[in-house]
Order: C-alpha cells, then structure tokens, then sequence
C-alpha cells in the first residue's frame, strides 16, 4: 500500500520500541478490534484469566464491541446490543443500540482514544519516556485516554469540566492521572480549551494535546469498529425486506458519527440525524446554554465532524432525559414499565444506558415518528456508557425531588417517553449544512490555529472525508511492522 507523507520522527520511534519491548505491550490492529477471531489464541487464552478493566496491556484486544458481556476472564462473540421493543419507545420501527458497557472502563471511548494515541506512537510523535497525554475532554474521552494511556507506558493528564459525575473524577484518580477541573458542565468545551492553552504555553513539548474534537483517530475508530459492529447486527437481527434505514447519534465529539461514513458506503440510502441538547442548540438555532446531558459537549462543531453527511439534525431536552433516567432505573420506575408490558429482560437491561445512551435512544424515536418508520425499518444508535458513571446523579435527583413515585413514573412514561415528539428538529438543505459547517470557522480557525484552506477543503474537496477513513489499513500496516519490530507478538504465535 502507497504511504501518505506523514513524517516519522525516527529517534522517538526507535525510544518507543524499546519502552513497548521492555513492557511486554503488543498493539491489536483496527481489524482485529473489529473481527476479534483474528486476534492470535494464545492471547484469547491468556485473556480468560484477566479483568475487563486490569491494568494489563492485552486488554488493549478487549477495545471491541464484540466482548463477552462479564467482568472477568471473559472471550469473544456477538457484538453487544440491546433491541429497543416497541411497548418501550411507542414506535414501530425497530431501534438497536449498541451497549458500550462492556469495553474496560464499561466506554467506548477506550476505542476513540486508541485511534489519536496510537498514530502518534507509532509514527514517532509521541514519546511514552518523556512526555504526557493530555486528554481534554467532557468525561468518558479523558477516562478512555487515561486508561489507554496506562496501558500503553504512558502517564496522562485529563482535563474536564468541574460539574461532572463525582465517579468520573474517582476514577481519574485512581488512575494516577493530573486532573485540571474547569469551570462549568457539558456546554463550556471553551473553558477546556483554556486550559489545555494554558498548560500547552506553561510545559511546551513535555505534553502532547489529543483534543477528541480535532483528532481524525477518534473517528476513523469508529468509521473502522463501530460501523463495522452496526453492520454485523444489521445482517444478524434483520428479516427479509428489512432495511438499514437510519443512524442517530448526538454530537458530542463527532467521534461516533465516524461509524455512519462506514454505513453510507454499504447502505447509501441511511438517513443520519446528530443530536444535541435543546438547551443548547448550537446546530438548530445558531444557540447556546448549559445542559445535563452529560457526553456530549457543545457550543461549538467539532473540526471532526463530516456535516455533509448529515441528513437531520435533532433538539434533545435534557429534562426529558433526565426524567427517563429515574424511569428506567428507579424500582418504581422499572415496576411500571414492566406493568406497561416491557419484557423483563429489557427493564432488567435499561441501567446500561447511561445519560447521553438515553438521549441517543429518545432521538432515535423522534425519527422513528418523523419518518412515519415502520417495523421494516431498523433504526441504530450507540449507549456510550452505563449508569455505572452516574449513581451519584440518581441520587442527587432523589434528594432534589423527593423519592421516586408510581404517580411520577406514569408521568414520565406516559407524559414524556409516549409524549417524544418531532419538534426541535430541521431536514437539511445544502445550505443548512453550509451554515453548520461555516460555524467550525469561529471555533478552529480564530481560537485554534486551523486554516481557512483546509476549512474549504472539508467542504469543497469531495474526496477530503474518503482520505480520512482510507487510512484504516495503512495504519494496520503501521502497527504490525511495530509490533514485528517489538518482536513481543512472537511470544504469542
């Protein structure tokens, strides 16, 4: 395969291989995290006797949706979804959501960390003996840096806004990661910026920035993983005449709508809505505010994000959001669903969405209604993370409102899950996604150093997108020639 011109700093790399030799680390390649069955079986075997979240290098093969669904020990299969019924979401359409719950540190973004981190260490821009990771992030990126970052010989620093999950910043510290807490929630992505300058002007080369929002590996994971895992369920749970018919995901980083320029190649005619929180309607209305959505940070569009392939964009409330969180995972809640006709199974199943899980599915209804979907149309979204990150929040909603009753469950169900409607969302014209689109230039361009050529380039070069995700198998040939060069995966064969 034709190399791109990207420039190899040698010394580093030559650094690099001796740090990963001397810890034993081995790299898996973007096909082994997406087809698993590749992964050599002496270390599937030497797996069976490791935790899903160990501090042990192998559990860089565990960054896959195709885990086996237990803490410890576990192999590989199927990957992990949940089918949404419609005694649930009211709708006919059929609604899969992939379930991050059983990546190590129960988050996809182990994956969407991998991409940015590992392009650097194997090209020789980055070096594990010197010099930190800085994750700037809104929760779950930072997690999945710090963790990838360990694994990988690495010390880290995670900077994210003070008003997240208590768990998220428990966790940062046992994992010995430097924490800057920033000012505000999910919405001030600004204030992380600041301080990721600041440290960036006062350390200089001792930290390397791996900014979710401006790094194509977070997507090209996703484009090479995840898209991949959406396909296979597609093939597995779809019955004759069934069609792929659309993607929702929120914002965010953009990182996982990475996975929908992998669909539209194989199902062209998916429609792909991006979500964000209508308390801060960056993409719908030019707006801003704060919300409570927690993953998914705002008031700006990620240098990530491919608006182009954009159909819909659609207004999430957080209050809803936050209503079905105690739905799904208070008893009372639970008991009502199960009343409702919700198979046990399912309301056994809902505490694996976490927050922004449930947004991604409550968008996925507003399509459902908005196209008039029927049950031959199958609908994918993804469940970033669990509640796992978010008891504190439950019990913060408690203490707020009082204990939980059956007349605030019917509510809710009745009210605000049956009561999803198609407001707050807008088809897209060429020109609302040029709007959107020019809104990188306030936010990359002018605060980050961007250029107006590679602006105009996202939009104008139609084949600035394909040149991205192209890269998926040079970079596999870049981390088996390491990993031939560590000769650590001869252990393994």
């Amino acid at each position: 395969m034709k190399r791109n011109s990207m420039t190899v700093n040698t010394k580093i790399l030559e650094k690099t291989i001796q740090r990963c030799r001397d810890q034993h680390i081995i790299l898996p390649t973007y096909k082994q995290m997406a087809n698993p069955e590749l992964i050599p079986s002496a270390i599937r075997e030497k797996l069976k006797n490791i935790g899903l979240w160990d501090l042990n290098s192998l559990n860089l093969f565990r960054i896959t949706w195709k885990n086996e669904p237990v803490t410890h020990g576990g192999g590989f299969g199927n990957v992990n979804y949940l089918e949404l019924p419609s005694e649930l979401t009211g709708v006919n359409a059929r609604i899969i959501v992939l379930l991050g719950r059983f990546f190590p540190t129960g988050a996809h973004k182990v994956g969407a960390t991998f991409g940015p981190l590992v392009e650097k260490i194997i090209t020789g821009r980055f070096d594990p003996t010197t010099q930190k990771a800085l994750w700037p992030s809104t929760g779950n990126y930072c997690r999945g840096g710090a963790y990838d970052s360990k694994l990988l010989g690495c010390e880290s620093i995670a900077v994210l806004p003070e008003g997240m999950s208590r768990e998220r910043f428990d966790w940062l510290e046992k994992m010995g990661s430097e924490i800057f807490a920033t000012p505000g929630t999910e919405s001030n992505v600004k204030e992380i910026y600041d301080k990721v300058k600041e440290l960036k002007a006062q350390r200089g080369d001792s930290i390397v920035v791996l900014n979710q929002f401006e790094e194509m590996g977070n997507p090209t994971w996703h484009y090479a993983v995840t898209g991949h895992a959406m396909e296979d369920v597609f093939h597995q749970v779809a019955e004759k005449n069934d069609r792929f018919s659309g993607i929702f995901l929120t914002q965010g980083s953009a990182g996982t709508l990475g996975s929908a320029e992998y669909i539209r190649e194989k199902f062209p005619l998916v429609k792909v809505c991006a979500g964000e929180a209508l308390q801060c309607p960056t993409l719908l209305y030019n707006g801003y505010g704060s919300h409570r959505i927690e993953g998914i940070g705002d008031k700006h569009v990620p240098w990530v994000h491919n608006m182009k392939n954009m159909d819909m964009v659609a207004g999430i409330d957080d209050e809803v959001n936050i209503r079905l969180m105690r739905l799904f995972n208070d008893p009372t809640g639970q008991s009502l669903l199960l009343k409702q006709g919700v198979p046990p199974e399912i309301v056994e199943s809902l505490p694996n969405l976490g927050i922004s899980s449930i947004a991604n599915m409550m968008g996925t209804i507003k399509m459902a209604k908005y196209f008039e979907w029927t049950s031959n149309q199958i609908i994918f979204t993804v469940a970033t993370d669990s509640m796992e990150m978010y008891q504190s929040r439950l019990r913060e909603e408690t203490q707020k409102r009082g204990e939980y009753s059956e007349t605030d469950a019917a509510i809710d169900f009745e009210g605000r899950l049956n009561g999803i409607s198609t407001d707050s969302m807008m088809e897209l014209t060429y020109l609302d996604k040029k709007r959107m689109h020019n809104l990188k230039y306030f936010t990359w361009v002018e605060q980050q150093g961007k250029t107006v050529e590679e602006l105009d380039a996202q939009w104008y070069d139609d084949q600035y997108w394909s040149r991205q995700f192209s890269k998926v198998d040079e970079w596999d040939d870049r981390i088996n020639e390491f990993n031939e060069r560590t000769g650590v995966l001869k252990e393994y064969i």
